[in-house]
């Protein structure tokens, strides 16, 4: 059986390989790139922490109840086991796990080199300075939780 039609010959096969790798080359490197990061699963057992609140995004609804808005940003990501809240500041991020223990944050730039903080036995942490460009969170707690975030962007 062949899944080339019985019509082609040898020079329509290869004009239609050379097309084909023609394509796949008009792709822009930075898409695959984005593609395959996307279905990589050296993370499998990760639970993903979604962002469930971004104070940027209710900074409107703040200032109908508000006189000023809050300096400092926060944001929150759950996962089934844990919660993940954040604050933003001049120069750090400072974090706490919830429910508070012991945790190994690895923050994962986009593009660089990653680091890891440590959480205390109540769940706090300092990310110092503050990643530039996206990068997510992987935390790993004492009791061998792990949970992932999105790419944060400041």
């Amino acid at each position: 059986m062949s899944a080339v039609p019985d019509l082609w010959d040898d020079e329509e096969l290869l004009a239609a390989l050379r097309q084909a790798l023609a394509e796949r080359q008009a792709v822009p490197a930075e898409f695959v790139a984005a593609g395959k990061n996307a279905f990589a699963w050296h993370n499998i057992d990760a639970e993903l922490a979604e962002l469930t609140y971004d104070s940027s995004r209710d900074a409107d609804a703040a200032l109908s109840t508000r006189a000023e808005t809050a300096s400092i940003r926060a944001l929150t990501f759950t996962s089934a086991h844990l919660t993940i809240e954040l604050e933003v500041t001049q120069d750090s991020l400072l974090g706490q796990i919830v429910p508070p223990q012991p945790a190994t944050i690895r923050v994962q730039p986009r593009a660089g080199t990653e680091t890891t903080v440590s959480a205390d036995e109540i769940g706090c942490f300092s990310i110092r300075p503050i990643p530039s460009g996206a990068f997510r969170l992987h935390c790993r707690t004492a009791a061998d939780t792990d949970a992932l975030t999105g790419w944060i962007m400041l």
